[in-house]
């Protein structure tokens, strides 16, 4: 099964690459191979990124993050990221949010990990056209616990899985010409994170053909604490869309070419690296507004070479992103204690690049501080 599902999106970016390498194709054409290829590479990082985390769930090696949080902003932000793939599929959302805010001690990325997994879930097990709720409420049975409801119209979940469905590797529909894809893993990271928030998931359906719903029990707050976080992006200056002096430092040539396009085609000013000392070398006389740099190479490291940037004068106020393969909470702390500004695991997409490259550095504010905090 995993030899399956890593193979799969291959085929399509095969085939899409090919489309693309032909001479006079037609432009609707053009585009729904990038649709395609960009859809494929996003399956294809979350099915590594469920995996890595399946792996550190196993070995006990997840750690929570934990601060006063408001949810119905992690909510949002996943509804908004999720739109893209529930509107591909014609299909309905709907969504009830209390009035005010609902407030838990919890982990950001976790959180949002756990609200974008059964979303995800529902979208893929449910017919185009199909519809959805996302639901969250207060317990009316406990004044101090929150309750997510997600609930689709999909293909439903037969009464003799209903007790294994939160299992690993387990599919509702597990035979070799199940129209959906996976591993079966999303569930079960949901199941551990809320566990390890201290609360409880239950799945519940009436049967094949007849949907089911998903819910999840959290401990709330009473009240909004001081300095609650409100899952915003790290603290950055947000500017106008101006050209800027872009670094970009990666070892694979291949990696830091294809970024290096997407930028200049933005309207920005970039120059190439490939080690740390040709970065350093390069900074000192372009003088890079914002650098993106890798930090798994050889010889001096993108860790190291962001302190000793941070050293130059005149760097104080440069943004520094950092592009890693590398995604556990500790490599992010390192990165932070680096010098860097932004985090980036591999491949980041162009979206959050381009936005980045129109952001500056603020100097009122630290890694991980909410400017709306401050």
């Amino acid at each position: 099964m995993l030899a399956h599902e890593l193979r799969n999106p291959l085929a399509p970016l095969s085939n899409a690459v090919e489309i693309m390498r032909q001479s006079a194709v037609p432009p609707a054409m053009l585009d729904r191979a990038r649709e395609i290829m960009s859809h494929q590479i996003q399956s294809l990082s979350r099915l590594v990124d469920d995996l890595l985390d399946v792996s550190r769930i196993t070995q006990g090696r997840i750690a929570l993050h934990k601060e006063p949080v408001d949810l119905l902003t992690i909510v949002e932000r996943v509804v908004e990221t999720s739109q893209h793939y529930l509107e591909a599929r014609s299909q309905t959302l709907t969504l009830s949010l209390p009035a005010e805010a609902i407030y838990l001690e919890g982990d950001v990325f976790r959180l949002e990990q756990i609200v974008g997994n059964l979303l995800n879930n529902a979208s893929k097990f449910t017919a185009q056209g199909g519809q959805i709720w996302l639901t969250v409420e207060g317990e009316a049975a406990s004044p101090n616990a929150v309750v997510i409801r997600v609930r689709d119209t999909g293909m439903g979940i037969a009464s003799d899985h209903l007790s294994r469905v939160f299992d690993l590797f387990m599919q509702a529909d597990a035979s070799p010409t199940r129209a959906t894809s996976g591993l079966g893993i999303g569930l079960t990271l949901v199941r551990h994170l809320v566990e390890l928030h201290g609360g409880s998931v239950e799945a519940h359906s009436p049967g094949l053909g007849r949907g089911s719903e998903f819910v999840v029990r959290l401990p709330a707050l009473d009240e909004r604490p001081r300095g609650a976080a409100r899952a915003t992006p790290r603290a950055l200056a947000v500017q106008e869309s101006v050209p800027r002096r872009i670094l970009v430092t990666d070892d694979n040539v291949e990696g830091a070419e294809t970024l290096a396009i997407v930028l200049r085609r933005a309207g920005h000013e970039v120059q190439v690296a490939h080690s740390g000392a040709s970065t350093l070398e390069i900074a000192a006389e372009f003088q890079p507004q914002v650098v993106f740099l890798d930090v798994g190479m050889p010889g001096m490291d993108g860790y190291e070479t962001a302190r000793q940037l941070r050293d130059l004068a005149g760097f104080e106020d440069t943004l520094l992103v950092a592009l890693t393969g590398y995604g556990k909470e500790s490599d992010r702390q390192r990165a932070y204690e680096a010098g860097f500004d932004e985090f980036l695991v591999k491949p980041a997409l162009p979206g959050v690049v381009a936005a980045l490259a129109s952001q500056t550095r603020s100097r009122d504010t630290g890694p991980g501080q909410s400017a709306a905090d401050s």
